[in-house]
């Protein structure tokens, strides 16, 4: 079987008419040179048509670092606005030349050094430390900041005349979470006492155990705010073994508007959160770009039966 030979930037510039410098300074985008836009097109055009790709591990050499931006997922991260921050985040990078490799697991360890020496990546970032952002002063009033949405859960119950909320968390929550402070703020805000936290184990057995051990010491709370959808539907159906209905008994709200949240009974209601946008502009700033021109939308509130 013949192998087809692969394109070279010799053959962009002989089918172009140009130089090789020329076929360079247009894919590297190179400032300060007067290069027409018909030759910048022309040039652009026979690139696709050969399906040349550059050198990555030259190119790697030559600038310093390669055009691959990496982001680790660590284990317990899903949900829409994850996958939704992944497609805003490869979008941008794709727009600017760059490519998204995803990798599960820490930015730590043997296997994530190896990988990391030999792409030499653009920017390395860490999906855990994205979604602790917001605990800085003044993102209470950023419209479109992970505090405002979790802001936006407690705001929500306590128009609904709920004056002690608890915040129900992962069994596990990811280290340094920020949540229960900025739902703190928000509680305080509205002249609210601190949520209490509330972690909801996976098991559904040990969900109902953990609900009913919670209200016997807090038998207050009459709303809960989940840390995303899943643990508020992991509360929904602890609620309904222990024999107790949302809105009457305990309100729940969730965070993240996943799919299932609409057809859980009863339907949950949630906080919809623009992933996407928030992936566009971690793509600019790891790109050294203005991030002004991406700003992503603000927090959505979808009412549902659950409170």
């Amino acid at each position: 079987m013949t192998e087809t030979r692969r394109a070279t930037l010799k053959d962009v510039a002989a089918a172009s008419g140009v130089s090789r410098a020329t076929v360079s300074f247009v894919l590297n985008e190179t400032p300060n040179q007067t290069i027409s836009t018909a030759t910048r097109e022309r040039v652009l055009r026979t690139v696709r048509d050969l399906g040349y790709v550059p050198h990555g591990i030259a190119r790697a050499l030559r600038e310093g670092a390669s055009r691959i931006v990496v982001l680790h997922i660590e284990s317990g991260i899903g949900g829409n606005y994850s996958r939704s921050f992944i497609q805003g985040l490869d979008h941008e990078l794709t727009a600017h030349g760059h490519v998204l490799l995803v990798r599960p697991g820490a930015p730590t360890g043997t296997a994530a050094k190896q990988i990391l020496d030999a792409i030499r990546p653009r920017a390395v970032l860490s999906f855990a430390e994205i979604c602790r952002t917001g605990d800085e002063p003044g993102d209470d009033d950023r419209p479109d900041g992970l505090a405002a949405h979790a802001g936006l859960q407690i705001r929500h119950l306590a128009s609904r005349g709920h004056t002690r909320i608890a915040l129900a968390t992962p069994a596990d929550p990811l280290p340094g979470d920020v949540r229960l402070r900025i739902c703190g703020r928000a509680a305080a805000a509205a002249g609210l006492p601190p949520p209490v936290c509330f972690p909801v184990p996976r098991s559904r057995s040990a969900a109902v155990a953990a609900l009913a051990a919670f209200r016997a010491v807090f038998p207050e709370v009459t709303a809960i705010a989940g840390h995303d959808d899943e643990t508020a539907l992991r509360t929904l159906a602890a609620m309904a073994d222990l024999g107790l209905s949302a809105p009457a008994d305990l309100a729940v709200i969730g965070f993240d508007d996943t799919e299932h949240g609409a057809f859980a009974t009863p339907a949950l209601t949630t906080v919809q959160i623009d992933g996407e946008g928030h992936g566009r502009r971690a793509a600019r700033a790891a790109l050294g770009l203005e991030i002004d021109g991406v700003p992503p939308g603000r927090a959505r509130l979808i009412v549902r039966d659950s409170t």
